[in-house]
């Protein structure tokens, strides 16, 4: 009796499943070349493509590339009877004054911008200047009920300029508990703090920029928030600080001698922390060209041969930081790893779908995005204007740089344990010999930098994972050593270049094999992946799916 009733539950699972996939559990066999891979990166990430940066000619020849390459492999657009969805941007090309003064305390300082200071407005105004503005300490400046903070109690910053710290209160405490520890929360990124700042009314907001807190050197800072910088352009903006930037630690050192507060990091992480007036004013003022363009996401698909109005979306996004001043003779941003490498993979994963002999039950759709790196514009305004509705939408798989060095042991999952996408990568990594790890590094809050989370916020499960632990071939110290070079000297700098004498491409195929494997089942199932429970987009998902039903 016990044997049979064990056949007979096996029959029923094998039949839970059958109903699950839709019944098709038929393998076709992935083959991903590194020469297609290599075609492709020897034109994205080449000089003729100047850094492919909106609202230029690089931005011209990568669209257009991209609808060539889509339209060959046969895949029909996705949007209507075309192949882009238009962004509106504003551009703003901002001169920062020459210093940012401060006075007060006895004491009168003046900081040089780019060296101690970096400053830049979001407002669309010719000139936005703060003069003799209090400055106030918020600690972190984060209101955040679920843990009993808020940095700004007990104080009306309105037209006051805060000084804040990146970064939570939980990282470096030894507390999992404490926040999340070392990993970072949505509260530690740069742009809540600017959010937080505004709907506080503060005239202005400057970060106090640490290395390791923040996950990567002044450097960046200086590169990415200076020259033109782009924006959504809305009818009806919300209320933006007037001047937002970061200062380095020695500027914040300084600054907080003045103001005779002691251990500023420490008092920051103790509950109950309150914010303190320093009796110190600054002034500094930015000078704008305004320059209001069209950008654009570039849009393809699949269409389900099933459920058609059922989406798995794939997204990468297209665009780097254009040309700059020259450094080693070198002033274009060619961004191979950041991110042709993900474009390349999401071509080659789009070229796989087309070229099925089945076709998937699901649509699948490929959107490569605009302006991510001026802070994930492309997918904000997709997110706001979804070509294909978020209760609709089963998946987001985000590529955003895929491993440059060979095959990986690992996949590494940003966000792991948020959803049940983790399930589905765990099993195509299990396929290929690999296992599956957290992101090593949480603090840098990776999960909130990249285009899958313009999706999380709409609802929609995201999974972010490639092989970035440990090489196949030559172990983990290896991947440490190239990852810190990356980061030290080709994060968003000219080094960035495609290296084909260095560069070893299988490292872009496996990934690329896994993850169009993920989207594969996915497409071919009718089961809608959940997040997890205490997942903060939980509730937004619940809340569509059930409209859904109705």
């Amino acid at each position: 009796m016990k044997r049979k009733n064990i056949a007979i539950f096996a029959l029923l699972a094998i039949a839970f499943w059958a109903c699950q996939s839709g019944g098709n559990v038929t393998e076709e066999k992935v083959v991903i070349d590194t020469l297609t891979i290599d075609r492709h990166l020897s034109v994205l990430a080449s000089d003729d493509f100047m850094g492919r940066k909106p609202f230029t000619e690089g931005e011209e020849k990568t669209i257009h590339y991209l609808e060539s390459e889509l339209k060959g492999m046969g895949l029909k657009p996705g949007n209507g009877d075309s192949y882009f969805q238009e962004v509106p941007l504003v551009e703003i090309t901002g001169t920062q004054s020459p210093t940012m003064t401060v006075t007060g305390q006895g004491e009168s300082m003046s900081f040089k911008t780019s060296d101690d200071v970096v400053i830049y407005t979001e407002r669309v105004e010719e000139e936005v200047a703060i003069k003799d503005s209090e400055l106030v300490y918020a600690g972190f400046g984060i209101v955040a009920p679920e843990y009993g903070w808020n940095d700004y109690e007990g104080m009306d910053v309105k037209g006051k300029t805060v000084v804040v710290l990146v970064n939570d209160p939980g990282f470096g405490s030894g507390d999992s508990t404490f926040f999340k520890g070392d990993q970072m929360t949505y509260y530690g990124r740069w742009t809540y703090k600017y959010e937080e700042a505004a709907r506080q009314g503060a005239a202005g907001v400057l970060i106090v920029h640490e290395t390791v807190p923040a996950g990567y050197p002044w450097l960046v800072v200086q590169s990415s928030w200076t020259g033109a910088k782009l924006n959504l352009d809305d009818a009806n903006p919300p209320y933006k600080c007037a001047i937002q930037g970061w200062i380095t630690r020695n500027t914040a050192v300084k600054l907080f001698q003045a103001a005779g507060i002691k251990d500023y990091s420490s008092l920051a992480k103790t509950k109950g922390f309150n914010p303190i007036a320093m009796g110190l004013k600054a002034s500094m003022s930015v000078k704008n060209e305004i320059k209001r363009d069209m950008s654009h996401n570039v849009v393809a698909m699949v269409e389900g041969s099933e459920r058609p109005d059922e989406y798995v979306i794939y997204s990468a996004h297209w665009d780097h930081l254009g040309v700059g001043a020259p450094v080693d003779g070198d002033s274009i941003y060619n961004g191979a790893h950041d991110n042709a490498s993900g474009t390349v993979g999401l071509l080659t994963i789009a070229e796989t779908f087309a070229k099925m002999e089945t076709k998937p039950q699901r649509s699948v759709v490929f959107l490569f995005v605009t302006a991510e790196e001026q802070g994930l514009l492309g997918s904000a305004y997709y997110a706001q204007n979804p070509l294909f509705l978020a209760n609709q939408s089963v998946a987001n798989i985000n590529i955003d740089g895929l491993p440059a060095y060979g095959e990986m042991k690992d996949l590494t999952i940003t966000g792991y344990g948020q959803s049940e996408l983790d399930t589905y990568a765990k099993t195509e990594a299990d396929k290929q010999g690999r296992y599956v790890i957290p992101d090593p590094d949480p603090s840098k809050g990776y999960f909130f930098r990249s285009d899958h989370f313009n999706f999380a916020k709409i609802g929609i499960p995201a999974l972010y994972a490639s092989g970035s632990y440990e090489s196949k071939e030559k172990g983990v110290e290896f991947i440490e050593k190239k990852t810190q070079e990356y980061l030290a000297i080709r994060y968003h700098q000219q080094a960035d270049n495609y290296l084909p004498e260095e560069w070893d491409l299988k490292g872009i195929a496996q990934d690329a094999a896994l993850l169009f494997n993920v989207g594969k089942r996915l497409a071919n199932e009718t089961y809608f992946p959940k997040w997890s429970e205490g997942s903060e987009f939980k509730a937004k998902r619940d809340e569509d799916m059930s409209l859904k039903k109705k």
